[in-house]
């Protein structure tokens, strides 16, 4: 399994992002430019010039034509994936942390985070068919939660939307009337920073990584705990396989080791557990600093991995892995 080895962006990782269909891949860094890519052979395709603060999240429509961003200078944009024009332009007063188009792409999640006095907050808005009749307003806000929420994703058929960060509690809300439907319980829930959310392909569960070095598995409608993965380091990354019983973990080391490895050896490295046993079954070794960002393809036959070297790696399996047996 050759890495494919990516460079094109000049600053640490942030977030990636497969189209429906899987044949492109979208990555997000620390450089203000979104970055588009042929998924199978890790050509670069262009990139989407228009934010100027780091950009965290992004999310794509269905059909490959829209691509909305979400970044630290305040702003959301919506992109035509082609061309790389911008369409539109959201406006916060506080940094956009997570941006999530709703099934069907006639509404999207945004997050902001806590800056001055403001609090974190959760928008939804509407997003129109045609993009000059896009408007900025808010269909719901939600405040509440202490400290940043890192990702906001839709629940099952865009009925609720499940919150989750530093506070390290999830929250499924009610996308209508933006009532706080249920909370983790604190016993079983994540101990430190709820770092990243990943849903399951058909939505129905989802699962959370985290500083307390562990990642766990959700029931999207019932909010209750499935499973738990412990790792020996903090998690900054999850995701799992649209194909088998397999959930990836990504992350970095803590402070106290960093100078006790060797930094050539690219040491960091992204670890398969077994979705139902909970055990670690392997790992792929690369990134010469911790890793921040994961997705599977959706085909379940490759992945990728964004690290704080300023690498993408796209992993394609070799036919053995279809076989592992525990």
């Amino acid at each position: 399994m050759r890495p494919i080895l990516m460079k094109g962006h000049e600053r640490p990782l942030t977030y990636l992002k497969y189209n429906k269909d899987g044949d492109l891949l979208f990555s997000c860094a620390k450089d203000h430019t979104p970055t588009l890519w042929f998924a199978d052979n890790g050509e670069r395709l262009g990139t989407y010039r228009g934010h100027n603060g780091a950009v965290w999240c992004c999310d794509v429509s269905r059909d490959s034509m829209r691509l909305i961003t979400g970044s630290a200078d305040q702003t959301a944009k919506l992109w035509n994936v082609q061309t790389g024009a911008q369409l539109y332009t959201f406006n916060f007063d506080s940094p956009a942390r997570s941006v999530d188009f709703s099934v069907g792409d006639k509404l999207v999640v945004i997050t902001t985070d806590p800056f001055m006095e403001l609090t974190s907050a959760i928008h939804v808005k509407r997003i129109a068919g045609d993009h000059t009749e896009q408007t900025g307003e808010s269909v719901l806000t939600l405040k509440g939660p202490q400290g940043r929420i890192n990702r906001a994703v839709w629940g099952p058929l865009n009925r609720t939307i499940i919150s989750a960060g530093e506070d390290a509690v999830i929250r499924i809300w009610d996308s209508e009337t933006g009532k706080l439907l249920k909370e983790a319980d604190k016993e079983i829930g994540h101990k430190k920073t709820i770092t990243s959310l990943s849903k399951s392909a058909d939505g129905s569960h989802f699962l959370t990584g985290s500083l307390d070095k562990s990642a766990k598995l959700w029931d999207s409608r019932t909010l209750t705990l499935i499973k738990t993965y412990v790792t020996e380091r903090p998690v900054n990354a999850v995701t799992m396989s649209p194909l088998l019983d397999h959930v990836v973990l990504g992350g970095g080391q803590d402070a106290s080791a960093v100078t006790t490895t060797d930094h050539r050896a690219g040491k960091f490295e992204a670890k398969f557990f077994d979705k139902i046993l909970q055990e670690e079954i392997g790992g792929v070794k690369g990134h010469f600093g911790p890793i921040n960002a994961l997705a599977f393809n959706p085909d379940g036959k490759s992945f990728s991995s964004g690290g704080e070297d300023g690498y993408v790696r796209i992993h394609h399996f070799d036919p053995d892995y279809f076989n592992i047996k525990i």
